[in-house]
């Protein structure tokens, strides 16, 4: 019942945003679009510096875990997710801005 709920004010207000914005197109605004596209320029850059740093602390945590855990099969397991997680993360993160750029080198 809830879902059903949730799925028809989902439909509803998807509507209501659609024919309500719909004549405030951001393309009428060149100098909003290009200010909006630097923003995410700048965003997307930030999150690449600090994702690497993030990533490289997270690996040596797991590293650490693995390393000083002393035979603790628990500590040795979550170590290696935490690895795992870490280089799966930072390879998202950077296949995302492989595929972003691949998209705006196809746009341009």
């Amino acid at each position: 019942m809830k879902k059903i709920f949730f799925t028809i004010n989902f439909i509803i207000l998807f509507f209501i945003f659609i024919f309500t914005f719909s004549n405030r197109s951001l393309c009428a605004y060149p100098k909003l679009v290009t200010k909006i596209n630097e923003a995410f320029e700048t965003i997307e850059s930030w999150l690449i510096k600090i994702s690497t740093p993030a990533a490289a602390v997270a690996v040596g945590t797991g590293v650490f875990m693995k390393k000083f855990s002393f035979g603790d099969e628990e500590r040795i397991r979550i170590g290696k997710k935490i690895i795992r997680g870490s280089l799966f993360s930072y390879a998202f993160i950077l296949s995302t801005n492989l595929i972003l750029a691949a998209i705006q080198l196809l746009l341009a």
